[in-house]
């Protein structure tokens, strides 16, 4: 007891305890008014609190060897980081959602904010009749017919291929007898050519140098004789194939008519 007394010093004047007790019976205009010891008393206990405050605070700071400031140091330990709103950001409805989210009740926000307004369910609203502007049957319909077309494309595509599969044989056959042509006509070519020299060397009885004028003039016009003769000789065996379909219509209109007769 005397140990609870030394530490509330207003506990040793019971004269102000008795006072004190004596005031609360009677009526609110009739207060006593304490003393001048009793005042003191209490600046005394009011003054020891305070000082008993700014020790508890000087060792606590004392403890916090990680030298984190306040907000950091109640993030470290998984609590709220400000007591009270520094900036204004703390005021907006997604921080305070946020520091609901993370920290629950003990946060201090009330859980109404999570909640969304008019006017977010006003936007979410406008913003789903802008990005999702048909039904779910419009959307399976739309589905459906693009999976359709996508479908026939695909066929039709598979079917194209197949033809030219079925053609590449002809293909390759072509290609083969062009090659063949080319180089049939190249070796013809070089032939002639070949042939074209030795008469000109024929010509003139000796052996003569293929940078010489002479023989460039006379091989000059040997090349275009021989042009004009094969020229010819196609022009020949365009008419000779002219006259044999001809003659090959003839002969099966010939043969159609003779039932008939």
């Amino acid at each position: 007891m005397n140990r609870f007394r030394g530490s509330f010093p207003i506990f040793r004047d019971f004269t102000f305890l008795r006072s004190l007790s004596r005031s609360c019976k009677t009526s609110s205009k009739a207060v006593a008014v304490p003393s001048a010891a009793e005042q003191s008393a209490v600046a005394e206990f009011v003054d020891e609190e305070d000082e008993e405050e700014s020790r508890r605070q000087y060792f606590e700071s004392k403890r916090n060897k990680s030298r984190l400031l306040p907000q950091h140091r109640n993030i470290v330990h998984e609590r709220k980081p400000y007591g009270i709103s520094q900036s204004w950001v703390h005021e907006t409805l997604r921080y305070k959602r946020s520091l609901f989210g993370k920290y629950g009740m003990e946060s201090g926000v009330d859980p109404r904010v999570c909640f969304p307004t008019a006017e977010e369910i006003s936007e979410k609203e406008e913003y789903n009749r802008v990005a999702y502007p048909y039904t779910i049957s419009e959307m399976r319909e739309r589905i459906a017919t693009e999976k359709a077309q996508k479908a026939e494309k695909i066929r039709k595509r598979e079917d194209e291929i197949a033809l030219k599969l079925s053609k590449l044989e002809k293909w390759s056959q072509d290609v083969r007898d062009r090659v063949a042509k080319a180089e049939a006509e190249a070796t013809a070519a070089k032939e002639r050519r070949e042939r074209l020299v030795e008469e000109v060397r024929r010509h003139f009885g000796f052996k003569l140098d293929a940078r010489d004028e002479r023989f460039k003039e006379l091989l000059a016009q040997k090349e275009k004789e021989d042009k004009k003769k094969q020229k010819e000789a196609r022009k020949k065996a365009r008419e000779e194939k002219v006259i044999a379909k001809l003659l090959a219509k003839g002969a099966d209109g010939q043969s159609v008519e003779e039932p008939n007769k």
